[in-house]
């Protein structure tokens, strides 16, 4: 895979910037589309394209993938080699409010992609799913064999219903498909809505903290650079398929090592140099106890097993936090170590 045309959907998103961002110091030519809904606030997705933006090889259409005409004109007008679709209604409690914006994204925008790559066949369609499929699974480590027949959110219930679309494309129409479950993602530019970002906002704003089921989570977090790595080692090894087997595969990225919720905090509270205040609640409708990645299989395809610690992730967090809203009043006092 050398100087391709890739398009990514939902680049202006956290891991879309990240695999875009990537992608260019690869060598390849991006295009990114993403529609700047309000979900959060678009000024950070702004201020994202705009470290892409003075790359000569990048392009970017604000464009939702809902809209059928104009991303059939977005590919009548670029030949792309591989698809990187990650735009996507993020959200496990924000489905139980406002089911259509899942609906619209999610399942009407996926098919609206696939069937734009069904008539203009690209190498490699490389789609986000989640570790949400998973549900409230008691059997652990998660492995992409078991059954996911049961989710417990919207959320969780499109992207398993992503997953059977794009067999069927594979299965009928010989598009090669890979789809990603990926487990609790953070790290520099993340989504202000995840756990990691909303605690780090509240210690250092000295608001309490929501922590839900009384802090008896466990979570799989997954550092940003690691889920990019997986997602350019797959999307440059498409599924070749053979007789009645579909060229389709899936595939866990997990760090491989779930984290309880009060240990997490407890690091953010040491990098931070502040004691969080805490507000212990119920399990939330749609929340799971705990994630836990099997990467095996992802090892077997492509030699790669996400590796960073927590304790360093969080601290590469803490640092982007820090400089991006506070670069001038920072101090010592917060100043990660």
């Amino acid at each position: 895979m050398k100087n391709e045309k890739i398009l990514v959907t939902g680049a202006a998103g956290f891991i879309g910037y990240h695999t875009a961002k990537r992608l260019l110091a690869d060598g390849h030519t991006v295009v990114g589309l993403d529609n700047l809904n309000p979900y959060y606030d678009p000024s950070l997705k702004r201020a994202r394209l705009e470290r892409l933006a003075p790359q000569s090889r990048f392009s970017f259409f604000e464009l939702d993938v809902a809209d059928r005409q104009g991303l059939a004109a977005l590919f009548e007008q670029h030949r792309f080699d591989r698809v990187i679709h990650l735009a996507a209604q993020a959200g496990v409690r924000y489905s139980i409010e406002n089911p259509h914006a899942y609906v619209d994204s999610n399942l009407v925008g996926f098919v609206n992609i696939l069937e734009l790559v069904r008539a203009h066949p690209v190498a490699h369609f490389v789609y986000a799913s989640s570790s949400s499929v998973y549900g409230d699974s008691a059997e652990v480590p998660f492995h992409e064999g078991q059954n996911v027949d049961h989710p417990i959110s919207l959320y969780a219930a499109t992207k398993k219903s992503n997953e059977l679309i794009a067999h069927v494309y594979a299965h009928l129409f010989a598009v090669p498909v890979t789809g990603l479950r990926f487990f609790t993602v953070y790290g520099p530019w993340g989504r202000p809505d995840m756990a990691i970002f909303k605690f780090t906002d509240a210690i250092l704003s000295g608001k309490k903290i929501d922590v839900y089921n009384n802090g008896d989570m466990l979570r799989d977090f997954t550092y940003i650079d690691d889920i990019v790595e997986g997602v350019v080692r797959i999307t440059a090894q498409p599924p070749q398929g053979n007789g009645s087997a579909a060229p389709y595969q899936l595939f866990n990225i997990g760090n491989n090592d779930p984290v309880r919720l009060m240990d997490m905090i407890s690091i953010l509270e040491s990098l931070l140099g502040r004691k969080a205040s805490i507000a212990m609640l119920p399990m939330q409708p749609g929340d799971v106890y705990q994630t836990y990645a099997s990467v095996d299989a992802l090892a077997a395809a492509v030699g790669y097993r996400p590796q960073t610690p927590l304790s360093e992730g969080l601290k590469r967090f803490v640092e982007w936090y820090l400089g991006y809203f506070f670069p001038k009043q920072e101090t010592a006092a917060a100043r990660p170590s």
